[in-house]
């Protein structure tokens, strides 16, 4: 009969330890399942678009650069060809 407990004891032993093992690995499933994956698709799309975002930001900011060179130089007067040789106030 003693050794009817002790069966007993191993078998009630084991289920409780099939049933944390169980319960554990429902709990901890989900967090792989978040885990990302360097080749998934969606992925690669997001740092296509992201590097293709900063390629453009510094072509914009070059061509800002370059703009903001050539407008130094001295402005011209547009009307300088309509008016008089002689732009005094004593004529006028």
């Amino acid at each position: 009969m003693v050794t009817f407990h002790v069966a007993k004891n191993r078998v009630l032993a084991m289920k409780r330890l099939i049933a944390a093992t169980v319960a554990l690995a429902a709990l901890t499933g989900p967090v792989f399942a978040q885990a990302s994956n360097e080749s998934d698709p969606i992925i690669m799309e997001q740092k296509q678009k992201k590097k293709d975002a900063e390629a453009q930001d510094r072509q914009y900011k070059s061509t800002l650069e370059r703009t903001r060179q050539e407008t130094t130089a001295p402005r011209t007067d547009p009307w300088s060809n309509m008016r008089g040789t002689d732009d005094s106030k004593t004529k006028r």
